[in-house]
């Protein structure tokens, strides 16, 4: 795989640009191109595709994508560093990648990019769940994005994909698996990476569902979710009071108990109290 593009295997490179990886930035780059290449075919079929990466850092699954054959790649690199490296992969795969130097929370990315469009990106820590909720809650569905495979914190990805009754069931849980099909794909280990992180990792595909499973205003699903998870300990009646003083009978309206947790109720009780809410 090092040598599929005619480009030097990533160790060669980092030494080549000084690539240390910076904490501030949420780096952790991922050197065997292997394992880019698995990562770029989870993300299916790209050949007819245009594919978003946020944070390619020196290419590795840049050139995964490129050579899994995604008919261009739209690379937003925050870090000035990796221009260079980037640059070479561009001459490798001409008019095939673009890169920008830029913060991805502060870009619209979908004006560069022709539909059928993929996310597929080794999101860098510190962005990485802000980023997916942006994606999850445009104002309009569907999205400018087919589907999502991204890398997180293996504790992120559990998240992203937990159900009802237990600790890692919350707001990022409902909001993705009301509009996705939400599954891990790929876990790795810290020694994958360098430098290695002190956690897991695992790479979540979601795929964007036509419409949401449930009939929900959005803003007011948001709402209801952030207020009961906030306070997850607490019985509905309680963390959801200040939404009306007729909580309780709104609760028992869209078919939950007002003294259950948020932890207990799924995605249809959330989405049946947004309805009633909207009342």
């Amino acid at each position: 795989m090092a040598t599929i593009d005619g480009l030097p295997p990533l160790r060669e490179v980092i030494r080549a640009h000084d690539l240390v990886a910076k904490k501030q930035l949420g780096q952790n780059f991922l050197l065997d191109l292997n394992l880019t290449a698995k990562i770029a075919r989870m993300a299916g079929d790209l050949t007819g595709a245009d594919v978003l990466e946020v944070g390619p850092g020196p290419g590795g699954l840049t050139r995964g994508l490129l050579a899994e054959g995604a008919r261009r790649v739209l690379a937003v690199e925050k870090d000035a560093r990796c221009l260079a490296a980037l640059a070479e992969i561009q001459a490798a795969y001409p008019g095939r990648l673009e890169v920008l130097n830029a913060d991805a929370l502060e870009i619209d990315a979908a004006a560069h990019l022709t539909p059928p469009i993929k996310v597929v990106a080794n999101l860098p820590y510190n962005v990485g769940t802000e980023l997916l909720v942006r994606w999850l809650t445009p104002r309009t569905w569907p999205p400018f994005w087919d589907s999502l495979t991204l890398m997180f914190q293996k504790e992120v990805a559990e998240r992203i994909v937990a159900r009802p009754g237990g600790k890692a069931y919350g707001r990022l849980a409902i909001l993705a698996q009301w509009r996705t099909d939400a599954r891990i794909v790929m876990t790795l280990p810290p020694e994958a990476f360098t430098p290695p992180p002190k956690i897991h990792s695992a790479v979540v595909h979601l795929a964007r569902l036509a419409e949401p499973r449930y009939p929900a205003d959005a803003a007011i699903l948001s709402r209801i979710t952030a207020m009961a998870f906030n306070q997850r300990r607490k019985m509905l009646r309680a963390s959801l009071k200040a939404l009306a003083p007729d909580i309780e009978e709104r609760l028992i309206a869209a078919g939950i108990q007002p003294t259950q947790r948020a932890e207990e109720v799924p995605l249809e009780g959330f989405c049946a109290l947004a309805r009633m809410m909207e009342k």
